[in-house]
């Protein structure tokens, strides 16, 4: 077993480097900060066309020994509980390299915890994460964070002027609990074919502890 794990941070736009310097001084040893959108779900924002909220989005690696200590201590600091103060949830890693490791941290084999909730990937077509996201919150999700990228694939063979170009795409990334994860997973599949291909990829992974989430 890993004695790793990811810790990914959703906040506002603006937030994120002060909350990597205090995790720095935590234990963990660097960041990744990349950006990214959050949806809002409220009837009046939407006639005001404000549904969109710019969010960045914060990977960590670390020891879980170092999360485990580090985490309560950005709560405490940041205020994840509080409603719209930021979302925190974390993943084990199979293998990790090229981060440096702490000789202090204990190796030892770990019970494996009681995963609550499941973290949904759809990657799609850019513009299309939108309509995803419908299906998904039909289906019982709560929100997600829209994150702009870039594909490159067998499906994926546009070419301009004779150079190759790498379509935009969009990584839709839901937080949903265990007894909706299914429903939702099926809803995206049904509605926007993922199964064909070029219409997307979609994965699920196991999500250990959350900070954050809307009951």
């Amino acid at each position: 077993m890993n004695p790793y794990e990811i810790i990914w941070i959703i906040v506002d736009f603006g937030k994120a480097s002060k909350i990597v310097r205090y995790a720095m001084k935590q234990g963990i040893n660097g960041a990744t900060i990349f950006l990214g959108k959050g949806t809002v779900n409220n009837y009046f924002l939407k006639l005001l066309d404000l549904t969109d909220v710019r969010k960045e989005i914060i990977m960590m690696v670390a020891h879980k020994d170092v999360v485990d200590k580090a985490l309560p201590e950005l709560d405490k600091k940041f205020q994840f509980e509080k409603p719209h103060h930021g979302i925190v949830f974390t993943m084990s890693v199979n293998s990790v390299y090229g981060i440096r490791k702490d000789s202090s941290t204990n190796d030892a084999k770990e019970e494996g915890r009681k995963n609550m909730h499941k973290a949904i990937f759809v990657v799609v077509d850019r513009g299309k994460a939108e309509y995803v996201l419908d299906s998904a919150i039909a289906a019982g999700a709560k929100g997600a964070t829209i994150i702009n990228a870039r594909g490159s694939g067998i499906h994926e063979q546009k070419v301009l002027f004779s150079f190759p170009i790498e379509p935009e795409k969009e990584i839709l990334l839901i937080i949903a609990e265990n007894d909706r994860a299914e429903d939702i997973v099926a809803a995206i599949r049904k509605d926007h074919k993922i199964d064909e291909p070029g219409k997307g990829i979609l994965f699920v992974l196991d999500v250990n502890q959350t900070i954050g989430l809307t009951k």
